[in-house]
């Protein structure tokens, strides 16, 4: 089973959704820490009402490159669907983080009914960023990023 697997199969058996929003707090405080170093404005996802940063590597070859993610949030929430979007792309091909759906498993999560509309936007804020790294990588490039944040 896949990350998001075990996490459907958790939100399975969960009566409501407060408890769904406490595992989702919990999932985004096991995150592995963002070092301070990355908390710049050239890491930081635009479009978000909270603070949230997203730094990526590559590895694997040129025509198969692997991206694996790191992230931070100065929000609970915010940083369990940093953690969500990650059981999805991170450690991923490019080419399947480009072909995933993160709106239909937040979907299968019953997430994206109990959202606010800003974190809506500013998950897909972080999803757009992901996406891009992962273009930039099948292109061999370095993931876009604008001088002031952008």
């Amino acid at each position: 089973m896949t990350a998001i697997d075990d996490l459907l199969a958790d939100f399975d058996v969960m009566d409501d959704w407060e408890d769904r929003y406490r595992h989702v707090i919990e999932l985004g405080r096991d995150l592995p820490p963002l070092p301070d170093a990355e908390h710049t404005a050239e890491n930081k996802v635009r479009g978000c009402a909270s603070q949230v940063w997203i730094t990526s590597s590559v590895s694997g070859t040129p025509d198969d490159p692997v991206i694996t993610f790191l992230g931070d949030s100065d929000a609970l929430i915010v940083k369990g669907l940093i953690a969500i979007a990650f059981m999805i792309y991170s450690g991923k091909p490019a080419r399947q983080i480009l072909a995933t759906d993160a709106g239909e498993i937040l979907g299968k999560l019953g997430l994206a009914g109990h959202l606010t509309q800003q974190r809506s936007n500013g998950f897909a804020s972080m999803i757009q960023r992901i996406k891009s790294d992962a273009q930039a990588a099948l292109h061999g490039a370095a993931p876009p990023r604008l001088s002031d944040g952008r």
